[in-house]
């Protein structure tokens, strides 16, 4: 049994009129979320990152060379507002991770790119959080692993396609 066996066991108990089945799927997958980005800020933190500003990163590193995206195309990746946007450009900036460069085919707009410094960052922090991420699913096996990445997959599709 784990913690959340016991808050289903309860509300059994005293509401069994409900299908309590979703709580439980539903809470191990909140409690899981919270121990992984527990984890995975962790090693964020060893390069100076939190989620946010790794994701940001990671985003322009994975678009492949020259590593720039328009501050639209970075919106479109996340769900945070363009103020958010700006306020996580900016720290960047600051600290000399990524730079806003003159967009050559419309100069009124700007492209967000990694600087050699943030390039190198995030590098050593993908390869830090790959690693991260192998140590905190190695108590399932891959079968298991490929098995739980399947079940999930047209769970979490349903909530992100488009309507």
């Amino acid at each position: 049994m784990d913690r959340v066996d016991a808050i289903v066991a309860q509300w059994n108990r005293e509401r069994p009129d409900l299908d309590t089945g979703p709580m439980g799927l539903i809470g191990r997958l909140r409690r899981l979320s919270q121990h992984l980005l527990r984890e995975m800020e962790k090693t964020f933190a060893r390069h100076g990152l939190n989620d946010a500003t790794f994701d940001l990163l990671a985003t322009l590193r994975r678009s492949g060379a020259p590593y720039r995206l328009s501050p639209g195309d970075l919106l479109a990746t996340t769900m945070i507002t363009s103020g958010s946007m700006t306020n996580r450009i900016d720290q960047l900036e600051k600290v000399g991770l990524v730079k806003r460069t003159q967009n050559p085919g419309d100069g009124r707009s700007v492209f967000i790119a990694l600087t050699e410094k943030g390039f190198a960052v995030i590098d050593q922090a993908v390869t830090d959080h790959v690693a991260t991420q192998q140590r905190i699913t190695g108590a399932l096996s891959a079968d298991e692993r490929a098995l739980l990445d399947g079940l999930l997959r047209p769970f979490l599709a349903s909530f992100e396609a488009e309507r």
